[in-house]
């Protein structure tokens, strides 16, 4: 029951979807997200910062 917990914490944290409709999800379709928003994490934090610097 705890896991179901942290993914709809996670995906809703991420992307603001409404807590019924991540509820609503198949745990299946849940874990997607969650991966998907962890590529997106991990992509992003191997970027180099290329935000404008004075």
């Amino acid at each position: 029951m705890e896991r179901i917990y942290e993914e709809v914490a996670f995906i809703s944290y991420y992307f603001h979807w409404p807590h019924d409709e991540v509820m609503n999800m198949e745990h299946r379709e849940r874990a997607k997200w969650c991966e998907e928003i962890s590529k997106i994490n991990r992509k992003m934090n191997q970027e180099p910062d290329r935000s404008f610097r004075l």
